[in-house]
């Protein structure tokens, strides 16, 4: 193993690594898609006002919060195939990436629900508004804009947490630097760049999430 850095095998790398930066992405992509979904459904049903609702959808987001992405992983990946759900390596890595920022994205989308003034509910009520339509066209558009910090931190999470897909062979960023350095020897390089493109693309996330923050309309209670 060397440690001496090489720009031209830098370089060389470059490429091969931005093509598996866009499995990182994409896996990131389709499991934020699946989490704020998902999310908001549990937090929807986690404050029904049918009990055994409620109770059960806390537990389920409290047991999956519980629990290692990794071991979540390996169980959709190698034990649910023994129950005939057989996923490809990447299905089962968004899957369970959404379903396990799901569980905490449920609990921020609770959070901002709750944060809406009871009078809102009301005054709806009292213009015979159903209630569907009041959730959905009053009491959403006020709950989603505070929360959008915290749904772009899960979501920048998510895509640190995406190289624990490589443990079922996934070919993201992580598993081609690997690779790249089984086969030459030199890891300094490939998991340097690996580092530096994760960073750049957090702090882009992040800027992203600050300009939708600041786009997003502002309402007062």
């Amino acid at each position: 193993m060397r440690f001496d850095w090489d720009w031209a095998f830098a370089l060389r790398i470059l490429p091969t690594l931005a093509a598996a930066l866009r499995v990182t992405v994409l896996a990131t992509t389709l499991g934020s898609c699946l989490a704020l979904t998902l999310g908001l459904l549990l937090a929807v049903a986690r404050g029904s006002s049918i009990r055994l609702v409620s109770v059960a959808t806390g537990s389920a987001v409290e047991f999956v919060r519980g629990t290692p992405l990794l071991i979540q992983i390996y169980f959709l990946f190698y034990v649910m195939p023994r129950f005939g759900v057989v996923l490809s390596p990447m299905a089962t890595g968004v899957l369970a990436l959404g379903i396990h920022y799901s569980s905490y994205a449920s609990e921020v989308y609770r959070a901002g629900i709750e944060a809406v003034p009871r009078g809102q509910w009301e005054a709806a009520a009292a213009l015979s508004l159903s209630r569907s339509h009041t959730f959905f066209r009053i009491v959403l558009p006020q709950a989603i804009p505070p929360i959008v910090p915290s749904l772009g931190n899960y979501i920048v999470a998510m895509f640190k947490e995406t190289p624990l897909l490589s443990t079922i062979t996934v070919v993201e960023l992580l598993y081609t630097a690997k690779d790249i350095g089984s086969e030459t020897f030199r890891y300094l390089e490939p998991f340097t760049l690996v580092g530096v493109l994760f960073l750049a693309l957090s702090l882009i996330a992040m800027a992203g999430i600050r300009f939708v923050e600041r786009r997003l309309p502002a309402y007062s209670s």
